[in-house]
């Protein structure tokens, strides 16, 4: 009545498993950098020094950039501009193998 929403596909391998290490390892260097980001903004909001900070996060193919401080004009449109660099990278690696 109802079909898997995992059917079986030439590419994928039925039992590929992630070692736990891996995964492990993963999560480590996933949590440090959370935690390293986190001290970044506590030490500069708590300074009080005039820091600017920007990011970009991406929900599906629409980034969102946002910035605070005085110099985040530029920041944001670095940000921008790194995100247009990676979209026509993932277009043209995209084109090239549809191509082969």
């Amino acid at each position: 009545m109802f079909e898997s929403s995992y059917e079986q596909d030439e590419n994928v391998e039925e039992n590929f498993r992630v070692p736990k290490w891996l995964f492990t390892l993963f999560m480590v260097g996933f949590v440090m950098v959370l935690v390293g980001v986190a001290v970044a903004v506590i030490a500069s909001l708590a300074s009080g020094s005039k820091a600017s900070i920007s990011g970009v996060i991406f929900v599906g193919p629409i980034p969102i950039v946002f910035g605070a401080g005085p110099e985040v004009t530029w920041l944001v449109l670095t940000g921008i501009i790194l995100t247009l660099l990676s979209i026509m990278v993932l277009v043209l690696t995209r084109r090239k193998m549809l191509k082969n």
